[in-house]
Formats: C-alpha cells, structure tokens, sequence
C-alpha cells in the first residue's frame, strides 16, 4: 500500500474517534459490554442518534456485537482500541492545556 493510501486510511480510521457522539459511546463501553438502552443512559444521547453511530463503529469495524433475544449488547470489538482510548486519556492529560487552547479546532 502507499503511504499516501496509508494515510488516507488512517485518517478514516480516526474519524470514528473524531464525533463527540462516537467518542462517548467507545468510552461508555470501555467499562464492558452494553446494550443501547444502556448506552443511551450513559451518553445521554437519543436512542436513533446512539443506534446511528453504532452503526457507523459496526461498520468501521471499532465495535461488535451479539443478540441475546430482544437485546443486542455492543463491545469495543478490539482490546488495542481500548488501549489506544487509555493512551490518549493519557496524551491528553499531558497536553490538556495546548489542546483546550487550540483554535484550529473548535466545534
């Protein structure tokens, strides 16, 4: 592959991180698997925006997931995806204050 498509690829593969929505449902499941009802109480997301990106991690291939009658539960289909969340909890408390500053950014 060229390091021109690697980059275009992992650029994609970061953009699953980039949605606050998106984020905030990895973290909620870096405690362990989850429905979307629990999911939506923790995100405090709706349940069609919560089943939306869902969907999106599915596809991405950040997630997984398994039907137990009525309810599928969803987990971080990756143990180095939840390695990377830890590092960057760690990145970021040492550079919190460069980023919060940071302009280039902001929603």
């Amino acid at each position: 592959m060229l390091e021109k498509e690697k980059l275009k690829l992992k650029a994609k593969f970061f953009r699953g991180f980039a949605d606050p929505t998106r984020l905030a449902i990895l973290e909620s499941l870096r405690s362990g698997e989850k429905t979307v009802t629990e999911i939506v109480q923790e995100t405090g997301q709706s349940q069609s925006n919560v089943s939306n990106h869902l969907s999106c991690l599915l596809e991405c291939g950040l997630l997984k997931n398994r039907r137990d009658g009525k309810n599928i539960h969803y987990s971080i289909r990756n143990a180095k995806v939840e390695k990377l969340l830890e590092n960057s909890d760690i990145v970021l408390s040492e550079v919190y204050r460069e980023i919060f500053e940071c302009a280039r950014y902001e929603e």
